[in-house]
């Protein structure tokens, strides 16, 4: 496997209004660099000053350099069946696509970072910057912010990466969407364009019809994967019919969790198949048995009338959170039929159990932790807003309980808490809860997240 270590220098500091001023390509085999390709490029615009002054590349030293056009091929010809390489690649990487796709050539290739490798294959340095992580390694820049000394060092720091990973970087290659499986329709730029932010996408097929609805922290990384699943029958199907991508960003993990549940009920997508029905359904429920103690228990929710405390995706993972509570709130097994026996729980063997399971702990004492764990779960009927991240800087996103209840969501400026909570709910839009809305909100309190509660009374 061959690799090409790039650096490159430019007007700017974004692929869509920057031009390569320098670029620099080592191709390196895995134990050294086998060749070299380094150019001063036209960028057939005004070099700033600042940038000038960074690299000391100016005017009259490109005024003579080829023109990107000039050399394409030949960095086409040279990269050719290399993993793309760069310390902070998605900049290098960009930018050069963002040059490819002007001429209306569409570069894509394998890549990866030796920044996100450093971190993970030579942890505790103080910082990953190419030339403070070289200085603590001893790797000799010759030529800083010039591409071809820092694409050297990067060769240099790529040379001990990989002689230090013992799986030779491979976990870190990040292979690049391949057009040739799509949908021929499919426009595999618009990936360009996607952030990769909290938010929900959509897939379209040729008929325009709404086939997936997904969410994710990481909306583009995760639309590629779709995009590069070969791995289930389900995804290959799926990857061959997109021919449109929307998203939509929703700053909010929570607003993200609950607007997808929202339009997958609404448009039951034919490739949403698990959430066309309640995602949830298992339930944990309590009741008083004839000794006073309230007890525990897991089933299914069409089962029982009554409204679940929690609700889960399988019986397997009600049962962990079950023992999670258990260890949590001090209850007893038995009590929480996780431990079938006529007789006193395991635990209460080892000491890990007051007793209730033999009656030895008083029903009031047992019940008070008892209630403690399904006034949370139930959101102690309160009416609350949840304030967490907006979609960009100068907003946050609020959603609203009321009375245990999940009554919507939205987005407000700022410095909207100079207002009254009784007067925000001029940013909600209301919506109408469903048992999977009430059970994303309490699965979200309870990861103990950096959002922020207001309450209302």
């Amino acid at each position: 496997m061959n690799y090409a270590i790039v650096d490159i220098e430019t007007t700017g500091g974004s692929p869509k209004n920057s031009r390569i001023t320098e670029i620099a390509i080592y191709k390196h085999n895995g134990d050294e660099i086998i060749d070299e390709f380094i150019s001063l490029v036209n960028p057939e615009m005004v070099i700033p000053a600042f940038i000038t002054q960074l690299t000391g590349i100016n005017d009259e030293m490109v005024k003579k350099a080829p023109k990107f056009f000039e050399i394409a091929r030949t960095i086409v010809e040279f990269t050719e069946d290399c993993i793309f390489v760069a310390h902070n690649v998605g900049f290098d990487y960009g930018i050069l696509r963002a040059e490819f796709k002007a001429l209306g050539y569409d570069y894509r290739k394998a890549h990866l970072c030796t920044v996100r490798a450093s971190r993970c294959v030579l942890p505790g340095h103080d910082s990953y910057s190419l030339g403070k992580l070289t200085r603590a390694l001893g790797i000799k820049i010759k030529g800083r912010h010039r591409a071809g000394g820092d694409a050297l060092a990067t060769a240099q720091l790529f040379t001990l990466l990989n002689q230090t990973d013992k799986m030779g970087l491979t976990a870190f290659v990040h292979e690049d969407v391949n057009p040739k499986v799509l949908h021929p329709s499919l426009d595999v730029n618009i990936l360009d364009e996607i952030p990769n932010k909290i938010g929900i996408y959509r897939f379209f097929n040729e008929n325009n019809q709404l086939i997936y609805i997904g969410k994710s922290i990481h909306i583009k990384k995760r639309i590629e994967q779709h995009l590069r699943n070969s791995d289930t029958k389900k995804g290959i199907q799926m990857q061959r019919e997109i021919t449109r991508i929307e998203f939509e960003l929703s700053g909010s993990e929570l607003i993200a969790l609950l607007h997808e549940s929202q339009l997958v009920k609404r448009y039951k997508p034919k490739y949403n198949r698990q959430l066309k029905r309640s995602s949830f359904p298992y339930g944990l429920f309590h009741y008083t048995d004839d000794m006073g103690y309230i007890q525990l228990f897991i089933t299914q929710s069409v089962k029982m009338q009554d409204i679940p405390l929690m609700s889960f995706n399988s019986k397997r993972e009600a049962s962990k959170y079950l023992e999670r509570m258990v260890e949590e709130y001090e209850l007893c097994k038995k009590l929480c039929n996780i431990y079938k026996t006529q007789s006193s729980c395991f635990q209460y063997t080892l000491k890990q159990c007051y007793g209730a399971c033999v009656q030895e702990e008083d029903t009031d004492s047992y019940n008070e932790r008892c209630r403690d764990l399904i006034d949370e779960l139930s959101l102690q009927e309160s009416s609350f807003y949840i304030v967490d991240k907006g979609r960009k800087r100068n907003e946050k996103s609020i959603i609203l309980i009321e009375k245990g209840s999940l009554r919507g969501f939205g987005y407000a400026p700022y410095h909207f808490n100079r207002l009254s909570p009784q007067k925000w709910d001029r940013f909600i839009q209301y919506v109408d809860e469903d048992r999977d809305a009430r059970n994303i909100v309490k699965l979200f309190l309870r990861k103990k997240d950096h959002y922020q509660l207001v309450s209302l009374h």
